[in-house]
């Protein structure tokens, strides 16, 4: 019996992912579904199963992240030569280790000092406006634009611009012509950045990556640099822009552990590794195409199938994480997969983490009184995008704030 892949999340709680996983865990090995993108695959649902799929070469991420969840993809589509997401093997490799250096540990650590200055810069311009704001838009959004903007060399003006795009095309449901359409347009912008990229370089990751291919003796072609740009421009914001507002949510939602947070900054860490196993936001998990019989428990699943690693199911996972539907600033929530796992597993994690742990550990304790604006039950969330989130989330405070913060 083929079930139908869940797309749904269970009505009672926003934060918690599809009800079927449940059931799904309590199967020994992957269940075959049905998918939006009209192919049967094989869903791994277990913690231990996710990470073992997932870092076998037997995998081809061509159609990565998920486009098993769009009625339209093109699952035998050319794969662009510079994308680091649908590559695998020696391409793939080479793309990685020209951007690796990019989002090493020490360079994401010396990035933290900009980082502060702009959260504190937007916190200030929030605090002199005064509540009621939507978080979103003022802050969410604003700080991880900031940043992938000046690590790739974009102008900030240009913001609305990607910002827009990149919320089209991690939809699942929008009409093909219009995602052409904008797919195509942000194409052209990030050329013209690249052209400029090479006739003059300078401080940010694209004229780096320009220069270090030519070192290497294998330099990157303008199409394989505009497919690293698009990627890295989307990637780089939506994720955690989506992270900062739901995050936020999640915690005003459980105000014993929004206190233990502001009152002791030196949880930020450890609340941020929970928070990403708790909302994994890449919620329709990773597509895989199987390129050589893969054993799977007691079955193989045949070359040419595919395959479905439920990230968001692997960190509900009871076996890994004791009380699992809980939120637990204190739990050891570190070997969570909210970045995928395995050769393809998250190059921008690292960033990621800076700006999660600078938002958490200053947000909060700049305005404690941080409370929503409408009742709960008035937020949209974005069920149908790649991404989860919070379309807006009007938040408020009380002024003066209390003098001892």
């Amino acid at each position: 019996m083929t079930d139908t892949f869940p797309v749904n999340r269970p009505s009672g709680c926003p934060f918690d992912p599809a009800s079927e996983y449940a059931a799904l865990r309590r199967t020994e090995g992957p269940s075959k579904v049905s998918t939006p993108a009209g192919v049967d695959a094989w869903v791994f649902s277990r913690y231990d199963d996710v990470r073992t799929v997932l870092r076998d070469d037997r995998l081809s991420s061509r159609s990565a992240p998920s486009d098993h969840v769009r009625v339209d993809a093109d699952l035998e589509r050319e794969v662009d030569s510079g994308s680091v997401l649908h590559n695998d093997g020696t391409a793939h490799r080479r793309l990685r280790r020209l951007l690796a250096t990019e989002f090493a540990v020490k360079r994401m650590e010396a990035l933290r000092p900009r980082i502060v200055r702009m959260i504190e810069d937007h916190l200030d311009a929030m605090l002199a406006v005064g509540g009621p704001i939507d978080l979103v838009q003022a802050f969410a959004l604003p700080i991880p634009s900031l940043v992938i903007c000046e690590l790739l060399g974009v102008p900030y003006a240009d913001r609305d611009e990607f910002q827009q795009r990149s919320a089209v095309l991690v939809a699942i449901d929008r009409d093909p012509d219009e995602m052409m359409r904008v797919s195509g347009e942000l194409n052209q912008y990030i050329v013209g950045l690249v052209l400029a990229k090479q006739a003059e370089r300078e401080d940010d990751l694209l004229s780096r990556l320009i220069t270090r291919g030519e070192e290497q003796g294998q330099p990157l072609t303008v199409p394989e640099l505009v497919s690293i740009g698009i990627t890295l421009l989307i990637a780089g914001h939506e994720t955690t822009a989506n992270m900062i507002a739901l995050s936020t949510l999640a915690l005003l939602r459980n105000p014993e552990q929004l206190k233990a947070l502001r009152e002791d900054p030196s949880l930020a860490p450890a609340a941020v590794e929970e928070l990403l196993r708790y909302l994994s936001v890449v919620q329709f998990g990773v597509f895989r195409h199987v390129t050589d019989d893969l054993p799977a428990g007691s079955r193989t699943i045949e070359a040419g199938g595919f395959l479905i690693a439920a990230l968001s199911s692997a960190n509900r996972d009871e076996r890994a994480f004791p009380d699992p539907d809980r939120l637990d600033l204190t739990r050891n929530a570190a070997g969570h997969v909210a970045f995928g796992f395995g050769p393809h597993q998250c190059l921008g994690q690292q960033l990621a983490r800076v700006e999660l742990q600078e938002v958490f550990t200053r947000l909060y304790r700049r305005i404690p009184t941080l409370r929503l604006a409408v009742p709960f039950e008035e937020l949209e969330f974005k069920d149908n995008t790649l991404v989860y989130g919070v379309t807006a989330l009007p938040v408020t405070w009380d002024t003066p704030l209390p003098s001892e913060i």
